[in-house]
Parts: structure tokens; sequence; C-alpha cells
């Protein structure tokens, strides 16, 4: 059954968040036994090639997370608000936010910053019943502002900003907050303050819960390994070695043989001659 926002909030045991961006990732998601499936605009980098996740527009987000919920019907789902649909005023906010959960079937959206004019956008969210997940720390749609991928909150201004930006974004009705690549430390005092639940990404283990991108976890691109992620599998290699054994077989001849051929009778073969 899925789960609401406030069996999420009062959950016992940590919780399990993955990104998703297809109807094949929603299904490997929910079968794994994920308690949230985020379609984040990380889909941007991992899934369409840009850069940054800047590029990513509304209808990029409801495109794939409409593949996601078609695959994974029964887990929370939460839908980034990708770069620009909230950052021109609450209206333009709301109007993006409806957009995703109408179209998509999400339960939530995600919003990266604790900026007034963010905070205003989560309250107004919030009171209309659309649930928002919050996020500080590293943003990647505004890391060049913060000079880049870089760890935030090591210094006293930045950590007290995290910190600061955390107790806004849930006063102002955040059910979550994803805390990404600060230190451990940090996150451990942010989750011990907060009462609604942290998400940590490169954040340490005293986070409420741990979100990790699809394609970082299953390694499936070589040699993009992550200080913040762990690969617990390794399938760009296994997909790189299947195809290199599909051409090399092919070109010898051994592809298909009989087990993937159909047959015919002989006298309609023999008709055709």
């Amino acid at each position: 059954m899925k789960r609401s926002v406030p069996d999420l909030m009062t959950a016992a045991e940590p919780l399990v968040m993955v990104t998703a961006y297809d109807y094949p990732g929603g299904i490997h998601a929910e079968r794994g036994g994920a308690d949230l499936i985020l379609v984040g605009d990380s889909l941007g980098n991992v899934v369409l090639g840009y850069d940054s996740t800047a590029p990513v527009t509304l209808n990029d987000m409801i495109h794939h997370a409409r593949a996601v919920r078609r695959g994974a019907q029964a887990t929370f789902l939460v839908v980034d608000l990708p770069f620009g649909t909230y950052h021109t005023g609450v209206t333009d906010a709301m109007r993006a936010a409806v957009r995703v959960i109408q179209e998509t079937g999400a339960d939530a959206v995600k919003m990266e910053g604790a900026t007034p004019e963010v905070l205003d956008v989560v309250r107004v969210l919030s009171r209309n019943g659309i649930p928002v997940m919050g996020h500080v720390g590293l943003m990647p749609q505004t890391a060049t502002a913060q000079g880049g991928l870089k760890v935030q909150g090591k210094d006293e201004e930045s950590a007290r900003r995290t910190v600061d930006g955390a107790q806004a974004l849930q006063d102002a009705g955040a059910f979550a907050v994803v805390l990404e690549a600060i230190p451990a430390r940090l996150a451990r005092l942010i989750t011990e303050r907060l009462t609604v639940p942290t998400i940590g990404i490169g954040a340490g283990v005293h986070c409420k819960g741990q979100v990790l991108v699809y394609h970082d976890l299953l390694g499936l691109y070589e040699g993009d390994e992550k200080k913040l992620a762990k690969r617990y599998a390794e399938l760009g290699r296994d997909a790189r070695e299947a195809i290199a054994a599909y051409a090399a077989e092919v070109r010898a001849g051994q592809f298909p043989t009989k087990e993937q051929s159909f047959v015919m009778k002989d006298d309609v073969l023999g008709k055709l001659y």
C-alpha cells in the first residue's frame, strides 16, 4: 500500500528514496522496496545528456514522471519542479505544481532553496493541499552561484544558512527536507532540530532517510564514481560487455541460432518457390 505524508513523517525505520526517470526505473524502484521515488531534474544529466539541470523543462518533468508512475503505481512519488518554474512568483509556481500533480499522478513536488520567495511558494502549496519536499545544502539548479558542485556548510556562515533554511522550510509547511552534500555532523544537528524527516545524499548516516540517483547506485556509467554515492552494481560494464558479445556473434555468424528462429512447413515454402 502506498504510504501517505503522515506515514512518512512518523515512520520508525529510515526512509529509502530512489530516483527514477522512466517506466522500467519505476518498476525497479517499487519492486526493490523504495518508500519514495523521486523523479529528479537530475534526468537532465543522467538521461538527457545536459551539463546541468538548468535546461530541463516542466514538460520534460511531466513526460518522465508519467512514465515512472505507470511503472510504480503503489509508491509515493515526488517530482522536482525544474529551474524557473517557481522563481517567478507564487502564481506561476502554483500553476506548475498543479500541472505536475494532475498530469503525472505524483503525490508531492520538490523545490530547492529557502529564500523568502521559495518559502512563500511552500506556504501556498502546502495550504492548498500540495505536499512539498524542501532541499538545502548543495542545490544543483543554482550550483554556479554556490561556487560549483561543492560541499556546503563547512564554514560557520554557510552552516548557519543551511540550518536556518531547513528550519524555515519546515515552518513553511514542507513535510521533509533533502540535505545534499553537507558535513555529517551538520546534518545530524539539523535532523535533531527538525520534526519532519531529513533525507540525505552525501550528508551522513544520521538523516531520517537516504536518497540515491538510480544511475549511480546501479553503476550505469563506467568511471563515474561519486563520493556521495555507493555503487551496488556495475550495470554499465555489464551492458557494454553484453553488447560487445552480441556484436561478436553477429559478425561471426553465430547469432541468431535455431533457438531464435522460426520455422515454416516445407510444402508452404515449396509453393512459394
